[in-house]
């Protein structure tokens, strides 16, 4: 069978051929009685890396189930599903393969992950076996963690803090992945572990996102500094570094202060050079809009907003607001009921409110 849990291997037995500069491969699918939609994938993107490389990958000789899935599929004749190997049975190399002591390549999560994990969520919290269970799932996985940190490895971050980053991803991976969903372990860690990446990023990193521009130029000068380096014995000025890269003196200059940009100073800094006062703080030294201003914009323009009201809310407002009376007693005064003084009021303050503003 040649399946989601299996073309793994074939993938990694695969790609040791490539390594090897063998490029025209052919597999023989006569004992081949079942083959899946993500087997057909795989197949299809080695036989483009063949090609590519000047060869071919052939998947001969299919029949029954196999042979209909590959036409349903729409790929037989693509893959040469209907021809023969081309050489007798007797005089084929045929090499075992010892499925346990193939060591899956780093981009891939390990087959049977998934049922170890299976196997240790069935024990109680109480059995010694767990914890060795799940260290060892742990190791096992930290290879395609590890894989998934490199991704970021041009980020300016060090690689080695990016693995460490992974491998609390894989932890929590690990400890959050629930069997009873019937999903592949992989399909939950991927997601888990570039999730922990990216929170790395968002909260470790820079609080300001540069332009991408200047990001990818930053990549470069990290390179060409240390090359330039090594040739020159000192480190190079931004002068070098332009020449080296072709670009302007200013567009180097620009991405070296980019960096110092990235991470602004804390308004709860100390502020430098304040003699005596040393709790004092940025926060401290930044001024701001004087409320007083606006206040005394307000009284000024109050005066001629009063002038626009009746004279009966002219004296509910005095009454009110300057002789700090209630409705009640402004009723008293008037000659009205409260209601009828709860109405003019907020009758009176959305019209000065309107003109004030």
């Amino acid at each position: 069978m040649l399946d989601y849990a299996s073309v793994p291997y074939l993938r990694h037995v695969v790609y040791r051929r490539f390594d090897a500069g063998a490029h025209t491969i052919t597999l023989d699918a006569a004992a081949l009685r079942l083959i899946d939609a993500a087997s057909i994938k795989v197949l299809l993107y080695l036989r483009e890396r063949a090609l590519g490389a000047g060869g071919d990958l052939r998947l001969t000789d299919a029949r029954g189930t196999a042979l209909a899935a590959l036409e349903i599929a729409g790929v037989a004749k693509e893959l040469d599903a209907y021809g023969e190997a081309g050489w007798p049975a007797e005089d084929r190399a045929s090499t075992p393969v010892d499925l346990a002591a193939v060591h899956l390549g780093h981009g891939h999560w390990p087959v049977g992950v998934t049922e170890m994990l299976q196997r240790l969520h069935s024990l109680s919290p109480a059995d010694r076996r767990r914890a060795r269970l799940r260290d060892e799932v742990i190791e096992l996985c930290l290879p395609a963690a590890h894989h998934l940190a490199r991704r970021y490895a041009g980020s300016g971050e060090p690689v080695g803090d990016l693995a460490q980053v992974a491998a609390v991803g894989l932890i929590k991976a690990v400890d959050g992945y629930d069997p009873q969903r019937g999903i592949e372990f992989g399909a939950y860690a991927s997601p888990t572990v570039t999730g922990e990446l990216k929170r790395h990023f968002r909260d470790r990193t820079g609080a300001v996102r540069l332009p991408r521009r200047v990001q990818e130029l930053r990549m470069q000068l990290h390179r060409a500094r240390d090359e330039l380096t090594l040739a020159l014995g000192r480190p190079p000025h931004a002068e070098d570094l332009a020449t080296h890269l072709g670009a302007g003196v200013d567009e180097v200059v620009e991405c070296l202060t980019a960096g110092h940009l990235q991470r602004p100073i804390s308004f709860d800094a100390p502020a430098a050079g304040t003699g005596e006062h040393e709790d004092t703080t940025l926060a401290d030294l930044v001024g701001g809009a004087d409320p007083g201003f606006e206040l005394a914009e307000l009284r000024a323009s109050l005066p001629a907003a009063m002038a626009g009201l009746p004279e009966r809310e002219q004296r509910i407002i005095a009454l009110r607001f300057y002789g700090n009376l209630s409705q009640s007693e402004i009723a008293a005064h008037v000659g009205m009921s409260q209601m009828h003084v709860s109405r003019l009021l907020t009758h009176a303050l959305g019209f000065l409110r309107r003109r004030l503003a």
